[in-house]
């Protein structure tokens, strides 16, 4: 499919993102995804805005990856969407069962009519051909769109609840601990959610006041009609470049503090704990086998190990696995082998998908699923979608997830603790309107 692709520079590159995606709204699909200028090597844009579904796919989780390969293969341009993790169902024998409070589909991908890439102060646009002669308008449009405030009394005094409390939440990483005592599993990722009912918010307000607070690398925010994602996520799940894989799991958390040498002192330590490291440890070797699986032999290499970077609320520890794979290789089975991500499920990753499933109280849904876009010649890039805030607007139902990597070394005390730590950021936006 071919698009028309213009250029124009522009001064302002934060003035500009914030206009474009409030000018975006008017779509009933949009999905918009932001580097905040991070500095890494595998980073091909600023922000990439997708708008307007052309063709699309939505679908439960039965031959789900099949559908998206055919979709993929047929449609040779770019597609934007989300797997969440649910779609596990279609790659084992495995249910989800527990309660759902948003109704997203399990998988869902479009082919944008417009699409706009933000690189340092150059904007591409790239419309298919039956709009590209809106191209100038839209850039102009954007250039003098004076983003639209809704009116105050959007929040409506949120009452956020636990579906999980924190006596129940003991006895069930009590439980996962037991499993690990009997072998069943060494390493499981356990989450809960935090939910409220009858409740309105104005999505793009919200989303940008949790991007402000958090800069992640991996924020993205999709709109699909009254369904919406506000993600602040940390992590890449994985990028194919060229015959090129890279996977970058994260698992290790500290808090940042006010002095920069307590700061300093709290991610040197955190490099040198010693249950923080074996958690990210078992990720990467799970990540190196799931590699395998499509690499050509010998490929499958460990580019960084358990290296700290630093975010505007925490430190993580953040490792970097690479594989080559065959030309040949079709872009969806790379991901249909490795998913769900291994830093969302634990180790064995079967054992462990099966257990957090019988112990946890919500359907994840497109909580630990992956957001992101496959290019016309078959390139992709996905996220983790962890530090978001999931808003069905027509159920009047928010819902925000945590989790945390239970070990042999777990106390459920310090598990409890990291998931409020990780839990900040959404609960801070949510009652505390800008």
């Amino acid at each position: 499919m071919q698009r028309t692709i213009r250029t124009f520079s522009i001064k302002k590159n934060a003035h500009f993102k914030e206009n474009m995606l409030s000018w975006a709204q008017q779509f009933e699909t949009v999905i918009w995804l932001d580097s905040n200028n991070y500095k890494d090597q595998y980073n091909s844009f600023d922000g990439i805005l997708a708008a307007d579904e052309f063709t699309g796919i939505k679908t439960d989780y039965k031959n789900a990856f099949e559908k998206l390969k055919e979709y993929q293969t047929l449609t040779k341009d770019f597609i934007f969407g989300y797997i969440s993790y649910d779609v596990k169902n279609d790659v084992e024998q495995l249910t989800s069962l527990n309660f759902d409070g948003l109704d997203f589909a399990d998988l869902y991908f479009f082919q944008p009519k417009k699409l706009i890439f933000i690189k340092k102060n150059k904007v591409e646009f790239h419309y298919l051909k039956m709009v590209d002669d809106e191209i100038e308008n839209d850039f102009e449009e954007i250039c003098a769109w004076f983003p639209k405030t809704e009116p105050k009394d959007v929040n409506n005094n949120i009452k956020i609840k636990l579906r999980i409390h924190k006596d129940d939440y003991y006895k069930k990483v009590t439980a996962v601990l037991d499993h690990i005592k009997r072998g069943d599993l060494y390493e499981a990722n356990f989450c809960q959610e935090f939910y409220a009912e009858n409740s309105t918010i104005n999505p793009l307000e919200v989303y940008h006041h949790l991007n402000t607070i958090s800069e992640p690398p991996f924020a993205s925010y999709l709109k699909i009609e009254h369904q919406y994602l506000l993600c602040a996520s940390p992590e890449r799940y994985l990028k194919k470049e060229g015959t090129k894989i890279i996977s970058q799991p994260i698992k290790g958390t500290a808090k940042r503090l006010r002095s920069k040498i307590d700061d300093a002192q709290i991610a040197f330590d955190l490099v040198r704990d010693e249950k923080e490291r074996s958690e990210n440890v078992m990720i990467v070797d799970l990540v190196r086998n799931d590699l395998s699986k499509t690499a050509k032999i010998g490929s499958v290499k460990v580019e960084e190990l358990c290296k700290v970077y630093s975010f505007k609320q925490v430190h993580q520890l953040i490792s970097t696995v690479v594989s080559e794979v065959e030309k040949t290789t079709h872009p969806v089975s790379i991901i249909e082998s490795t998913f769900p991500m291994g830093s969302m499920t634990g180790a064995p990753k079967f054992s462990a998908m099966n257990i957090i499933e019988n112990l946890e109280e919500t359907k994840r849904g497109l909580y630990s699923g992956t957001v992101g876009y496959f290019t016309p010649n078959g390139d992709f890039d996905f996220n983790v979608v962890i530090r978001s805030i999931l808003y069905n607007e027509e159920k009047k139902y928010i819902s925000y997830s945590v989790g945390g990597a239970i070990t042999a070394k777990s106390t459920p005390q310090k598990e409890y603790e990291e998931c409020l730590l990780k839990a900040k950021a959404m609960k801070y936006v949510l009652l505390n309107p800008k």
